[in-house]
């Protein structure tokens, strides 16, 4: 048996809009089916169905889409345009215009905050959590103080 598993996002009434802005965003990207209620965009090769769903759920931070990037250009790319007519947040966390919540964090950020050496990744924990968007070169700076001390 084939199974599929999409995620279904409600908007209250931006479903079409959001799809053509995230097309604009992700490169390669596009919109594969449009109704009254509906868009089914696919992002990076997974599709999404964005629903109009009026007023009845609100979106929360309890779900949000997750990007892994390698540098710090590709972090200012995707955060500069997603963050744009929505708000910042902590830890490489924004809220786009349409209310949706992602999560824009660099590869390193994982091997440093596991890194063997606590106090390492200790320092790079304490230099995340004072960062909006995340800054590459101060989180490697902050988890490089540990070795010094």
């Amino acid at each position: 048996m084939t199974t599929t598993v999409t995620p279904f996002i409600w908007f209250q009434d931006q479903a079409h809009d959001a799809a053509k802005f995230y097309c604009r965003i992700f490169k390669g990207s596009k919109i594969v089916r449009k109704d009254a209620m509906s868009a089914t965009v696919r992002l990076q090769g997974r599709n999404y169905i964005l629903f109009n769903g009026g007023d009845h759920y609100k979106m929360t931070p309890a779900f949000s889409m997750f990007i892994v990037v390698k540098t710090q250009k590709q972090l200012d790319y995707y955060w500069d345009r997603l963050v744009k007519g929505g708000q910042e947040s902590r830890c490489g966390w924004l809220v786009d215009k349409f209310g949706l919540s992602w999560q824009v964090i660099p590869e390193i950020l994982g091997k440093l905050l596991s890194h063997k050496d606590y106090g390492k990744a200790g320092h790079a924990m304490q230099a995340m959590l004072k960062m909006n968007k995340i800054d590459i070169k101060a989180l490697k700076e902050a988890a490089t103080t540990s070795l010094r001390n």
